[in-house]
């Protein structure tokens, strides 16, 4: 009897091969879920504000802070303040301007919000009416009102511009530009003591007649009459 041998191949799971498992790896490690991606709310900051404003308004500040301060100042034994319209003329006629001007005056471009703000609650507080427009400001530290407007007369003529004056304070009056005639005319110093004087070694009308004066001229008279009066005193 012949026997047949049946040999049963043995079975076993292969393993697995490198490139298999890497693959594997490779799709785990690259897969994204689109749902957790969709729901992502970017972050995102406001840059914060530049420094350079805040320092700008600083300045700015301190400079209108220094303009009141000047302005002040200027007002100390101050005896008449006078707006110039000062629109349209070039930064040459300016210089020349300003060097024309005495020892005694000043001149001075600020804005009038400035101004104001300085003689706010003083007897310059009347120059309110010619706070409009771009003005330059004279401040006159002398009696002598016409020798101070004097200058500027004459740069008008000389280089034939139309700026005039907005406007003026004097003893805590406000002259309108048209009623600058009578600033202009006043009497100087030396008229002053003449007439004072004049009248003081004349018979008795000529007295009476001074004394019947404007109130102004006759405060003026008294002022220089005690003053030579000290002057002489003090030699």
């Amino acid at each position: 009897m012949e026997a047949t041998l049946f040999t049963f191949p043995t079975s076993k799971p292969p393993s697995p091969s490198p490139l298999s498992s890497c693959q594997a790896l490779t799709l785990k490690t690259h897969f994204r879920n689109p749902l957790r991606q969709s729901f992502q709310i970017p972050t995102s900051r406001r840059p914060p504000p530049p420094r350079t404003a805040g320092i700008r308004a600083a300045i700015s500040r301190t400079k209108k802070e220094e303009t009141v301060d000047t302005v002040k100042q200027q007002l100390q034994d101050c005896y008449l303040l006078a707006g110039i319209k000062y629109q349209g003329l070039t930064v040459q006629q300016f210089r020349e301007l300003r060097t024309s001007l005495p020892d005694t005056s000043k001149l001075i471009v600020a804005k009038n919000t400035l101004v104001l703000k300085a003689i706010e609650g003083t007897q310059w507080e009347s120059l309110k009416p010619c706070m409009k427009g771009m003005n330059a400001w004279l401040f006159v530290h002398t009696e002598e009102i016409p020798a101070a407007i004097k200058p500027y007369r004459n740069f008008q003529k000389e280089k034939k511009v139309e700026n005039d004056f907005s406007g003026a304070v004097f003893e805590g009056k406000y002259y309108a530009p048209e009623d600058f005639k009578d600033l202009e005319t006043m009497p100087t110093r030396a008229e002053v003591y003449a007439k004072l004087l004049g009248a003081f070694k004349g018979p008795g009308t000529a007295v009476v007649g001074v004394i019947q004066a404007p109130g102004r001229d006759l405060v003026m008279l008294l002022k220089a009459y005690v003053k030579k009066l000290e002057e002489e005193g003090g030699q």
